[in-house]
């Protein structure tokens, strides 16, 4: 499946590349501590491939149709990475929209844009029909872009995740095709997202709280 180049203003999102490998591991590397504690983990602790094998994997994996790997950019600088995975054709038509950003990037738009841009193409590019965020509860800044976009909260799944070393309870956000038909990214910058879109009930938020604890 081809991986599209997208862009709005300064962000663009782009076809992840083998060539990327010493930008996306330097990038890992400076913003160690800032993504460790939201990085998914093995149970177990076995090793993750190295980095050029990842990318092998995601490109393989776009080319079967289970995904689409990009990388973020800002003003062209390599800013993080957006990853389409587990797309599901046929009756069900979703797909799950996972990411990270450097934190010198943190707070220029680079992530809602980001997934805004995505999640039109999904729509109305690739057909699909549904598509789903997982956030953990602690994750603030994760929280604050679907709530920019308006992703619809759907509810809490307990302990869903290996994230950082153990399994992690994660708020579910989704929105479908028929929802937005003048797209997510433009619903955004005119300012029409509903002030109530996204936002956990506050239930929810004790319980995810009293887990954590």
């Amino acid at each position: 499946m081809a991986i599209p180049t997208l862009s709005e203003g300064a962000v663009s999102i782009r076809g992840i590349r083998v060539r990327d490998a010493r930008a996306l591991e330097h990038e890992l590397r400076t913003n160690r501590s800032w993504l460790r504690k939201w990085e998914a983990t093995v149970p177990g602790g076995a090793p993750i491939g190295d980095v050029k094998a990842n990318i092998r994997h995601l490109l393989a994996n776009a080319r079967a149709g289970n995904g689409l790997p990009f990388v973020m950019e800002y003003e062209g600088k390599f800013a993080g990475q957006l990853n389409v995975s587990g797309i599901h054709w046929g009756s069900m038509s979703t797909a799950t929209i996972g990411y990270w950003v450097g934190e010198s990037f943190a707070g220029k738009a680079v992530t809602p844009t980001s997934v805004a841009l995505a999640t039109d193409y999904c729509f109305f590019q690739l057909g699909l029909h549904r598509i789903e965020i997982c956030i953990r509860p602690e994750n603030a800044a994760s929280l604050r872009v679907v709530e920019k976009l308006g992703f619809r909260y759907e509810g809490l799944r307990r302990r869903f995740i290996h994230i950082d070393g153990d399994w992690r309870d994660h708020f579910c956000f989704g929105l479908t095709a028929e929802e937005l038909p003048i797209g997510v990214l433009r619903r955004w910058l005119d300012g029409k997202v509903p002030p109530e879109a996204g936002r956990v009930p506050e239930a929810d938020r004790v319980i995810a709280l009293t887990s954590i604890i």
